[in-house]
C-alpha cells in the first residue's frame, strides 16, 4: 500500500540510525573497559557513571520506536481485500481532509477574484466554482483511495451492493443529488434569482448537492430540495431577462373626464425615476366596472426584485396626480329599490 511504504519509507532511516547509534556507545563502552591506554579512555567507573545513562535513553526512544511501528502496522479491518492498518487509516483521513480544505478554498478564490474578470454572470460564475469543488473533491476521494490500497474493482462490487440500499432506502438522497447537479449544469435556476416555489417567493442564496437555500422577502431562509426544482411548477422572475412588466390597476368615477384621465396617468408613469425609459410605458381603459372605469397603468421595472417598491411609488403617485387633476376613485355603491305593495303573507 502506498500510504504505508511513504511513512515506512520515513520510519526506517530514523529506526535505523537509531539502532546504529545505540551500537556504537556500546562498542565504545566495550573498548573502553578493555582498553589499557589510560591517556585515550578514562577509569572504568567514569565510563560507566558517563555512559550507562546516554546507552539507556537512546534505547528507551529506539524501543518506543519500534512498538510505535508495529502499532502502526496492525492491521484493523479488510476492504475489498485489502488489509487497512491505522497507518494507511491516517494518510487516508488526512489526504481527505486536505483536498476538501482545498476545495473550499479554491471555490472561494474563484468566485471572489478571479472568475469576475472573465465571466459577468453571477449565476455562472457560482456554477463554475462550485464544479470545481467537487472536481477536486472527486479527485482527492480517489487519491484516498488509492493511498489506502484500495483496488477500485473491489470498489465497484462494494457499491454494487450499496446501490441497492440506495434504492430502498436512499431514494430521496439520491433524486435530489441528482436533482442538484441538473440544476447547476442545466441552470433553470442561478444563485440571485427571484423565484416563487411551493408557493414560497425568495432570492436564491445557494446551491448545494441536497438541497437549495432560499431567503424570503421577510428574510427567512428556506432549505427546498433540489427534486421540488426539476419536478415541480417553479416561477423563475430572473430567466434570462430580469426586467418586469408591472401592471397597475385603478378606477375612476364614470363622470370624470376620460382624456384628463389618460393624461394623468401617463405623467405619473413619465416622471417616475425608477421605470425604465426605452421601453414605453401604456395607459388602457380594460373594462367598465359597476362603478367605474377600470383602468390600467403599464410599465416596466429593471429588475423585478424592486417590483414591489416601484408598484408603491407609483401608487402613492396616482393618488396624489388625482386629487391635483380632482379626479375620483370611487368606492363600490349599490342601488337599493323598495317596491311598495301587499304583503302576500299578511292576507
Amino acid at each position: 500500500m502506498l500510504g504505508n511504504i511513504i511513512l515506512a519509507d520515513w520510519i526506517d532511516p530514523i529506526y535505523e540510525s537509531l539502532s546504529q547509534v545505540a551500537l556504537g556507545d556500546s562498542v565504545a563502552v566495550s573498548v573502553g573497559l578493555s582498553s589499557s591506554q589510560p591517556d585515550e579512555f578514562a577509569r572504568v567507573d567514569d565510563i560507566k557513571e558517563g555512559l550507562l545513562q546516554p546507552i539507556d535513553k537512546t534505547e528507551g526512544w529506539w524501543e518506543w520506536l519500534v512498538s510505535f511501528k508495529s502499532l502502526l502496522n496492525i492491521p484493523l479491518f479488510t476492504l475489498a481485500n485489502t488489509s487497512v492498518t491505522l497507518m494507511s487509516l491516517v494518510v487516508f483521513i488526512l489526504l481527505l481532509t486536505i483536498f476538501v480544505m482545498g476545495a473550499s478554498y479554491l471555490k472561494k478564490i474563484l468566485r471572489d477574484r478571479i472568475l469576475p474578470r472573465f465571466v459577468q454572470d453571477g449565476g455562472l460564475q457560482y456554477t463554475l466554482a462550485r464544479m470545481s469543488q467537487y472536481s477536486v473533491v472527486v479527485i482527492g476521494v480517489l487519491v484516498s483511495f488509492q493511498f489506502l490500497g484500495v483496488d477500485f474493482t473491489g470498489l465497484a462490487v462494494i457499491f454494487g451492493f450499496l446501490s441497492v440500499g440506495i434504492g430502498f432506502g436512499l431514494q430521496n438522497i439520491t433524486s435530489n443529488f441528482i436533482s442538484g447537479l441538473i440544476v447547476l449544469f442545466e441552470r433553470p435556476i442561478s444563485v440571485g434569482d427571484r423565484v416563487v416555489v411551493n408557493g414560497i417567493e425568495g432570492d436564491i442564496e445557494e446551491i448545494n448537492i441536497r438541497a437549495t437555500k432560499v431567503k424570503t422577502l421577510e428574510n427567512i431562509s428556506i432549505i427546498v430540495p433540489n427534486s421540488d426544482f426539476v419536478s415541480k411548477d417553479v416561477i423563475n422572475y430572473s430567466h434570462g431577462d430580469p426586467t418586469f412588466k408591472l401592471i397597475i390597476d385603478v378606477g375612476v368615477a364614470y363622470n370624470s373626464d376620460l382624456d384628463m384621465v389618460l393624461r394623468a396617468l401617463d405623467e405619473v408613469a413619465s416622471e417616475s425615476n425608477s421605470v425604465m425609459k426605452r421601453r414605453k410605458h401604456d395607459v388602457h381603459l380594460r373594462s367598465f366596472g359597476d362603478s367605474a372605469w377600470n383602468m390600467k397603468l403599464i410599465v416596466w421595472v429593471p429588475n423585478v426584485k424592486n417590483r414591489y417598491t416601484v408598484q408603491n411609488e407609483l401608487n402613492q403617485a396616482i393618488v396624489r396626480k388625482f386629487n391635483e387633476r380632482r379626479i375620483e376613485i370611487p368606492f363600490p355603491q349599490r342601488d337599493i329599490h323598495i317596491k311598495s305593495g301587499k304583503n302576500p303573507l299578511a292576507e
